[in-house]
């Protein structure tokens, strides 16, 4: 029995159902993760399975440490430093779609409403649970794993070629050096481009669960506001008409431009040398790249600067682009000047607000025969979603990475990505395209006779709900002027 009628809350269910919804994220994210470093050739390296583990943690926020030790030139105490801050969003989504999916079916079981104590119990037990088995993989996501000095560095170079870049980030005064002794120090490099590093990752448990705990909280909340079909206590009725449509629409049409970076990734394989990178790539990372470039389809300007191997990670020409030595400002005229086709990147983010204006208005049950009026609430409901979505994009999608081999106080190697987004002019952007976008994509659904087509029975009921409080004041203040005007009367009749 719900707990909104007044019942006990089914523990047992509720339990049942966490269990069923945990288990099933879990498997789905560690699915995604194992494929996509399997076709990457990451399990070449070392384990799987503490790849696995490790690349779900950091997909749920959570956080993974870097070190080793690298024998090199015959001296001990060479280190190998790496700092990674990039989540791999392709596990994150898969994790998220169906943990949100699983847990609001199982609160429509409730009705059209849902008592507080049931929700909280139900989206507490799933919480517990996740952060339980998240604890669980923060001690199975330790390995060790050794990688080719060569490969470390400058992978798909030849030998000579790793050589050379060796000796051009030497400073003067050893190039000077390099020719003494018949050569001793270009045979020394030719040693340690053949060293092996060995370079460990362990999880960080308590910072993990941190990072698990906002991720889950925030997951069940935007699947509570996404889902236009589910219960919510009586309080929130108002949600399923004001703050749903558009929270759906633009969840969907996100989602949507995923399943686009999906597409043209596969097609790029299919023509590539190497079709297992770019699948694997396209599996763990095509909503980075892909919510990357909404926000700067949109004019939101990303900083960068990028070194070394990781340089080579960027597409075409954004990799041009940050090749400098200092950080960059990345704009779409900037990334324009290489290459026209960013035009069209543009093009894409405004048809993708379009869409998602236009399916606002058809989710939105139509309260106001007036056109403006609907263009008007439309516009403000999805100005203000698309002006929380856009920071979050940028937030999600910053990418902090290093990685240097340290041998005799100098860096024999070098390699840094560095990558993030302007928030609050995110936020603003998002505020002008998000109106916009809904103001046209309204006016164009009731044109059409689309306005309100799709909204689901709780929103209608609660336009009706809300009309009839509406008519119910506007009589009570009707009876109210009556009788004040009935009563100036009779004094009028008293009056001299």
């Amino acid at each position: 029995m719900s707990a909104s009628g007044g019942g006990r809350v089914p523990w047992g269910p509720a339990l049942l159902s966490a269990i069923a919804t945990v288990s099933w994220a879990f498997l789905a994210m560690a699915g995604i993760a194992a494929l996509g470093l399997h076709l990457i050739g990451a399990d070449g390296a070392g384990a799987l399975g503490p790849m696995t583990a490790a690349a779900t943690v950091l997909a749920v926020g959570g956080s993974v440490t870097p070190y080793g030790d690298v024998s090199a030139f015959g001296l001990g105490g060479a280190q190998a430093h790496a700092a990674i801050d990039i989540a791999p969003l392709g596990v994150s989504l898969v994790g998220a779609l169906l943990l949100g999916w699983l847990f609001v079916r199982s609160l429509r079981a409730a009705g059209a409403v849902i008592g507080r104590a049931e929700l909280a119990v139900r989206a507490g037990l799933v919480a517990v649970l996740f952060l339980l088995l998240l604890a669980g993989l923060t001690w199975v996501g330790n390995d060790t794993v050794t990688i080719d000095g060569a490969t470390l560095v400058l992978r798909g170079l030849d030998r000579r070629a790793t050589e050379q870049d060796l000796l051009s980030r030497l400073p003067e005064q050893l190039g000077d050096i390099a020719e003494i002794g018949g050569g001793l120090l270009p045979d020394r490099l030719a040693e340690l481009v053949d060293a092996k590093a060995s370079v460990g990752f362990t999880v960080a448990p308590g910072r993990s669960v941190l990072g698990g705990a906002v991720w889950v909280v925030a997951v069940l909340l935007l699947a509570l506001l996404a889902s236009r079909r589910t219960p919510l206590p009586p309080g929130a009725r108002a949600l399923h008409r004001t703050v749903r449509p558009a929270v759906s629409a633009m969840c969907g049409a996100l989602v949507l431009a995923v399943g686009a970076g999906l597409v043209a990734g596969i097609y790029a394989a299919v023509g590539d040398d190497r079709p297992g990178l770019v699948l694997g790539s396209a599996l763990l990372g095509a909503p980075n790249g892909v919510w990357i470039g909404v926000p700067l389809g949109l004019f939101v300007p990303w900083y960068g600067r990028a070194s070394g191997a990781l340089r080579r990670v960027l597409p075409d020409p954004v990799d041009g682009l940050l090749a400098g030595p200092g950080g960059e400002r990345i704009t779409v005229a900037r990334l324009a000047e290489l290459d026209g086709r960013v035009w069209l990147l543009v093009a894409a983010s405004a048809l993708l607000m379009l869409t998602a204006g236009v399916l606002t208005a058809a989710r939105t049950p139509v309260g106001s025969p007036r056109p403006l009026a609907f263009a008007g609430w439309c516009a403000l409901r999805l100005g203000v979603v698309t002006a929380v979505a856009l920071p979050l994009l940028v937030g999600l999608t910053r990418v902090s990475a290093g990685a240097s081999l340290s041998v005799l106080g100098f860096d024999a190697f070098g390699a840094g990505l560095e990558l993030y987004g302007n928030a609050p002019l995110a936020l603003a952007l998002g505020a002008g395209w998000g109106a916009a976008a809904g103001a046209a994509g309204a006016l164009a659904a009731w044109a059409t006779g689309a306005a309100g087509r799709r909204a689901v029975a709780l929103a209608r009921e609660d336009v009706a709900a809300a009309a009839a409080a509406t008519r119910r004041k506007d009589g009570e203040a009707g009876a109210k002027g009556k009788e004040g005007g009935e009563g100036e009367g009779h004094d009028g009749e008293r009056g001299p």
